[in-house]
């Protein structure tokens, strides 16, 4: 068999897959919030003899193609693990070459069809302190320009730790105790979320996370509100991801029964 046939018949394979995949989701509960951990993009570079801000370019195109896939499927709010604090411990060149990444993307994202065609809020969460004052300005301006959206929720982890962030709430209502303006017999877990970087979601609570690279962790991803999230790790890095990885996510998820303790 030539070599243009046996890809032919992989593509044939690969289409029918994808096919009967789609078939099979199509009548489950399809996840109403997906959080996705970003992994691999260096591992894919140093496996092909690339720089590893390479890696992170392509990763950054494939988002693009994970997102309209989540729109066509439905799915309501995404949340994407970007960059953590933890990242700014790799050399000071990788660093420097992602923020110029976020600001290329995140300038196209401004006048992305698809943003507001769907009315998509995009809001980051983390420690936007921590970054580059130009790159803090392009995301001021477009969680402005999305600010009213409100049928479909983009958020972005940048410079984001979940310890972090639960500190931030404990500061944030320790506060408001030293103030008087809370008694502490009035924390509780209602309470806390509202201080949390997600308080903005209607549904802030992952029903699913994905994460690639066959990594099997949350490396500090939405500590609080993955507590009754489904976990599903694959052996693939985030540059290869296809529609078919997110299709069978969505499939074991959907044979997963969610009981939240009971």
């Amino acid at each position: 068999m030539s070599l243009t046939r046996r890809l032919l018949k992989v593509l044939g394979i690969y289409r029918f897959y994808l096919w009967w995949l789609r078939r099979e989701i199509k009548n489950g509960s399809i996840p109403s919030h997906v959080g996705i951990i970003l992994d691999g993009n260096r591992r894919w570079a140093y496996k092909h003899g690339y720089p590893p801000w390479l890696g992170h370019r392509f990763g950054a195109e494939k988002v693009e193609e994970v997102l309209k896939w989540c729109l066509n499927l439905g799915v309501k709010t995404v949340t994407l693990y970007a960059f953590s604090t933890e990242n700014f411990k790799r050399t000071p060149h990788e660093v420097e070459e992602l923020f110029k990444l976020f600001e290329e993307k995140l300038f196209k994202l401004l006048s992305s069809r698809e943003i507001h065609d769907y009315h998509v809020r995009v809001k980051f969460i983390g420690s936007l302190e921590l970054v580059p004052e130009k790159l803090r300005r392009l995301v001021e301006e477009i969680e402005a320009k999305t600010i009213n959206y409100e049928e479909h929720w983009l958020n972005i982890a940048l410079a984001y730790g979940g310890r972090r962030e639960i500190v931030d709430a404990v500061r944030k209502i320790a506060k408001l105790v030293k103030d008087g303006s809370l008694k502490p017999e009035e924390i509780n877990e209602e309470l806390l979320q509202k201080f949390l970087y997600t308080a903005h979601l209607p549904n802030p609570e992952p029903d699913l996370i994905i994460r690639t690279s066959g990594e099997e962790r949350l490396s500090g991803f939405l500590l609080w509100q993955s507590a009754y999230s489904e976990l599903c790790f694959l052996e693939v890095y985030w540059p290869e991801f296809r529609e078919i990885d997110l299709l069978r996510a969505i499939r074991v998820y959907q044979n997963r029964q969610r009981r939240f303790g009971r």
